[in-house]
Parts: C-alpha cells; structure tokens; sequence
C-alpha cells in the first residue's frame, strides 16, 4: 500500500500534489485514470463530440421552448394560461435534474415504451436532452416573460397603440427584436 501511495504521489504535501498536477494540465498531461489506466485527456476527447452533441440539442429545444412559452406568458399576464406557464416553470426550476431524469426515463422509456434508457444516436441523446430542457427552460422562460413584460410597458409600445397598431405587428416587429 505505501508503493502504491508513493507511485501515485500520495506521499508528498497536499500543496506540492497539487502543483504537479497543474503543472501536469498545463502541459497536457492530465495523467491516468486510476479506474481504467487510460489517460484522461484521451478519456475527456473521447466523450467530447457526445457532449457537445447533446449540449447543442438541449439548448435549441430550450430555445424553441422557453421562448414561445415565455412570450406567451407575457402577452397573457395574469391570465389562466400565465399561471399555468409559470406554475410548470416553478416546478421545472425547483425540480433536481436527476429526479427529472427519473421521471422522463418511467414515463417514456418504461412505461410508454417510446424512447430507449441507453442508446446511441439520436434516440439516445432526447432523453438526457429533455432533463437539460426542463431546468434551463424553465429559468429562461421566466426571464422571458420579464423582458417581454418591460418592453411592453416602454413609450414606443404606447405610442404604437395609441396610433391603433395591431398588437401581433407591435410584438413581432418592435418588442421580440428588442428582447431577443
């Protein structure tokens, strides 16, 4: 045991592991994984393109969502479909991504049978790409509908009424590009 601690570095001053080990990533040696013996940089750019696939899919559907569902939210401000919006982005926001995860995995996979657990693919990638979407669509949702709620209120909005514009022309050429 004490071989091994001292072929790990385990022996040495927590401050001079620490050294060598950013000295190490510096350089580009992140070392070796104690689990698998390969090394972590060719571990980490392995897993990359899976990452940045799935990164990618969940913020376009946390766009196509959140937006749609924050301007609507705002357009109808204290409305039954207002309270609804933001009852489901409340509870998306305070909902932990792994019990998220739990949910969309009973619901879609096992009970429906519509999706798989694990797959490769883009079968693969929806179910973890909704447990990203329903956090970060629910917060930008909300930040939506604050934005579009401001800009509703501003002079150029007023006046574009008072001149009887049609609220569909004042939203989409003079508020969405402001907010967006």
């Amino acid at each position: 045991m004490a071989a091994k601690r001292a072929e790990l570095g385990l022996d040495q001053p927590f401050l001079v592991q620490y050294w060598n080990w950013l000295k190490g990533v510096a350089t580009g040696d992140m070392g070796r994984s104690f689990i698998s013996g390969k090394l972590v940089f060719e571990t980490f750019a392995e897993k990359l393109p899976a990452t940045i696939e799935l990164m990618l899919v969940s913020m376009l559907l946390t766009i196509f969502i959140a937006t749609p569902l924050g301007i609507i939210a705002a357009v109808r401000q204290n409305k039954f479909v207002d309270y609804i919006i933001r009852a489901l982005s409340f509870a998306g926001n305070s909902m932990p991504n792994f019990f998220a995860g739990l949910l969309l995995i009973y619901f879609f996979a096992l009970k429906l049978n519509l999706l798989p657990i694990i797959s490769s693919g883009l079968q693969g990638v929806i179910l973890p790409a909704l447990t990203l979407t329903i956090s970060m669509g629910a917060k930008y949702t909300r930040q939506i509908r604050a934005v579009v709620l401001e800009e509703l209120q501003k002079p150029y909005v007023l006046g574009a009424r008072s001149r009887g514009v049609d609220e569909v022309t004042i939203l989409l050429k003079s508020v969405l590009p402001s907010t967006l």
